[in-house]
């Protein structure tokens, strides 16, 4: 958490001392407004509703020119975003977002195109683990970053307790060698990994079906941005969840093309399963049929009020410095 306030502190200086917007004053009225679109990892099926909006042209339809910034080990999304280099980025979680609101960084959720989280666990099979409770004082292996996120929900519902915890180095190689252990994942990434590559068909609890209420791919913008060009917001928002709706429903072959233009380690078979995951789960509609890119004030309170229960935010916070419902749809 020091790192990360650290960071978010910077952030923040790099959004005051920047000013942003003199480009887009000296560009022509009718010219396209260009966004710069910076994901959380390297381009996967996760972010494909982007890529399927980009490859229709929904967002040139709209008048923007986007640009997709492809992430990876080391991106910083809201560092690209204080600094001017990119416009507008993706929040992996809740936590996220609200971290910076509590640093005083002028960022915000605008939409979230996941309605559930597609964090997992993944533990053993036969081995007597048959829900989330009953991995109680087993080896859990987490990412630092997950140890002060969705593992903060973890301990408040089930009582884990921090002596539990094991380094996870987005390597599955420990868990395959220990039947006691549980590690973290995406539903729509590591059981079809680890069935493909080891032959274990591992038992999958997705965090978000068990009452987890945080939210997943989100859009993040400044408040400069908001303010100056919420049109260009509107637009993308609006752009982006028709291309979540073609990805998952229509055909999805353009958008993996660019997906593996951009990552060619990325296989065709694992964008085919990730997609069918997320409709499988309702990842992106959720299992109310909420409107895609979603967002509401209940959802990011109970996400508050667990997270504050817990000690991670002072409970004077206002959770609403963290989003905004101006441009989410109704």
């Amino acid at each position: 958490m020091k790192l990360l306030r650290t960071l978010v502190i910077a952030a923040a200086a790099l959004l005051a001392a920047c000013s942003p917007g003199k480009k887009e004053q000296a560009a022509s009225a009718d010219a396209p407004v260009v966004i710069r679109f910076a994901t959380d990892w390297k381009a996967q099926a996760e972010h494909g509703g982007f890529y399927q909006a980009l490859a229709s042209g929904e967002y040139a339809r709209r008048g923007l020119d986007v640009k997709i910034v492809q992430g990876g080990p080391g991106v910083n999304v809201p560092q690209l975003l204080a600094a001017g280099a990119v416009d507008l980025g993706m929040g992996s979680n809740s936590f996220i977002v609200m971290n910076l609101a509590q640093e005083g960084v002028p960022v915000k959720a605008v939409a979230a195109y996941m309605q559930k989280d597609p964090q997992v666990l993944l533990a053993h099979p036969n081995t007597g683990v048959e829900r989330i409770a009953d991995l109680k004082g087993h080896p859990i292996l987490l990412s630092d970053a997950s140890v002060t996120a969705f593992w903060v929900w973890l301990k408040s519902k089930y009582g884990f307790t921090d002596d539990q915890v094991r380094k996870y180095t987005f390597n599955s190689a420990p868990f395959l060698a220990d039947k006691r252990a549980a590690q973290q994942g995406y539903v729509t990434s590591e059981p079809y990994t680890i069935e493909k590559q080891a032959g274990l068909k591992p038992k999958v609890f997705l965090l978000a079906d068990e009452g987890y209420p945080g939210y997943a791919t989100m859009v993040l913008a400044t408040d400069g941005l908001i303010a100056r060009n919420p049109k260009a917001i509107q637009a993308f928002v609006e752009a982006s969840a028709k291309g979540w709706t073609d990805y998952l429903t229509g055909d999805p072959s353009a958008a993996d093309a660019l997906i593996r233009k951009d990552n060619p380690e990325m296989t065709q078979d694992v964008l085919d399963q990730a997609r069918e995951k997320m409709k499988t789960y309702g990842i992106v509609s959720g299992d109310k049929g909420e409107k895609i890119g979603a967002m509401t004030e209940a959802r990011w309170q109970a996400f508050f009020d667990v997270a504050a229960a817990q000690g991670v935010y002072p409970k004077t916070l206002d959770p609403k410095r963290a989003y905004t419902l101006q441009f989410a749809p109704k």
